[in-house]
């Protein structure tokens, strides 16, 4: 494992599709230029945030005619750099999915993440929303081995569930990345600390990243992209505006940490168990 310059690209978002692409290849371009090898893009980066849009600006991955999956292909070809694209609203067989697509280098798609774990929430007075209503959930987990280290894959609300973390640990995960966009409620209450929580418990790097805010949108993102080391310090963290945060991860860290505090062989699976479904 070697030292890697990770980007976050915390781009604005609009209602027209060609100029979300447009504004995310420009994105990709300026974080390579500055050093960065793995770029990483927000949730729903291409359309925005709502029941409404999911099935008007959905594309047959697939199929291979999604307009928004062949301009980040390019994109990492073109700048020669491993990309973890976000997510964009999936159609696939009439269901659709809330997906994340990760191309390497030489823009080849190495895996989707459908979003596992859908965000219905109802906060009276707050905050209401049901992507059930849309959306179908994903149903496997997601790693991939990149240059820069082995990746897990979760989108948003994944983030809450420790469980899809510890599975990732255990399969060797060095960084999980979410893509997401926690809201004006949830966002300055547990989106920090959800990051903290599972990179500490599993000792290993998480970054997020998160649409710019948008005050007029109908829904607001809380922004704040960041990463968080396997100690839980903030290492590097954008505010609500649009931007690109860079960091350089040492991910020696990793063994680093566990070895100073070797909590996977000090786990008690005498009396509790974490069991992969999806090996079985």
């Amino acid at each position: 494992m070697r030292k890697v310059n990770i980007a976050l690209c915390q781009i604005a978002v609009s209602e027209d599709k060609d100029k979300n692409i447009q504004t995310a290849k420009a994105a990709i371009q300026e974080a390579t230029q500055a050093g960065a090898k793995l770029v990483v893009l927000p949730e729903m980066w291409n359309c925005p945030y709502s029941n409404e849009s999911f099935p008007k600006y959905a594309e047959d991955i697939d199929a291979g005619s999604s307009a928004s999956v062949s301009a980040m292909s390019s994109a990492a070809k073109e700048n020669a750099v491993t990309l973890v694209a976000g997510s964009i609203p999936e159609s696939s067989n009439g269901k659709l999915y809330n997906t994340c697509c990760v191309f390497d280098d030489q823009g080849k798609l190495l895996v989707k993440h459908r979003k596992v774990h859908l965000f219905d929430i109802d906060i009276p007075g707050k905050i209401t929303f049901k992507e059930s209503e849309t959306l179908t959930q994903g149903d496997d987990f997601t790693v991939v081995d990149t240059p820069a280290c082995r990746v897990g894959i979760g989108i948003c609300y994944d983030l809450r569930f420790p469980e899809l973390a510890m599975v990732y640990a255990q399969r060797g995960v060095q960084l999980i990345v979410y893509p997401g966009a926690f809201n004006m409620t949830t966002g300055p209450a547990h989106w920090e600390l959800l990051q903290k929580a599972r990179a500490v418990d599993n000792q290993l790097f998480v970054a997020t990243c998160s649409p710019a805010r948008n005050q007029g949108a109908g829904y607001t993102a809380w922004g704040h992209s960041m990463i968080i080391d396997p100690f839980a310090a903030i290492v590097a963290q954008t505010q609500e505006s649009a931007g690109t945060v860079h960091a350089e991860i040492d991910f020696a860290q990793v063994n680093e940490r566990r070895q100073n505090m070797p909590l996977f062989k000090q786990k008690r699976f005498d009396l509790y168990a974490l069991i992969d479904k999806t090996l079985s």
